[in-house]
């Protein structure tokens, strides 16, 4: 009976950490676009990668002395990919699944939530935009970072701060200059 109550234990205690969660799509951002000067160029996204180093973490609570952890079985190269390319379509950019003009590579460096008082994300992709002849037109790191207030160790924080993230990378890869001549007529 006391193992019988230690592995109830060890369950609940191990049920009450976010571990193998659904990665979720949840912004409370918007774009910040301002003069947005872009042809039509068909714009074609491929899958992301994950280059981190735990392709699982994407959060944790540091707020005791022994971190709480948030991970994902999720592919958050995929993740990333498909919500960039949502806000591109947002933005009033036209992207397609085959036969673009440009294509959009990318790793992910960076997608991690830590909090402490706050929620606190960073993301970095590594991005290269690349014509259909495969010349490199731009290759850089879109970085993005979002802070919010929460209570603690709440999956939905998590996801929201994460998701920001996303929109704010977002929104200073497309405010760039460099990154608008590369995604125009080529």
């Amino acid at each position: 009976l006391g193992l019988v109550a230690v592995g109830v234990a060890g369950t609940v205690l191990a049920a009450a950490f976010l571990t193998n969660v659904p990665l979720k799509w949840k912004p409370t951002s918007d774009l910040r676009l301002g003069a947005l000067q872009m042809a039509q160029t068909p714009i074609q996204f491929e899958k992301f990668t994950d280059a981190r180093q735990d392709t699982h973490a994407i959060g944790e609570n540091r707020e005791d002395d022994t971190p709480k952890p948030v991970t994902t079985p999720d592919d958050v190269g995929a993740f990333v990919s498909t919500h960039m390319r949502e806000l591109f379509d947002q933005a009033g950019l036209k992207t397609v699944d085959s036969n673009g003009a440009v294509i959009v590579k990318g790793e992910v460096k960076e997608f991690f939530a830590r909090e402490t008082h706050t929620y606190k994300a960073e993301v970095a992709i590594h991005l290269s935009i690349v014509s259909r002849d495969g010349t490199v037109l731009w290759s850089g790191t879109a970085p993005g970072e979002a802070t919010r207030f929460g209570r603690s160790y709440v999956l939905e924080n998590y996801y929201e701060v994460l998701s920001d993230g996303v929109v704010n990378a977002t929104s200073s890869l497309l405010s760039s200059p460099d990154i608008q001549k590369a995604l125009g007529p080529h």
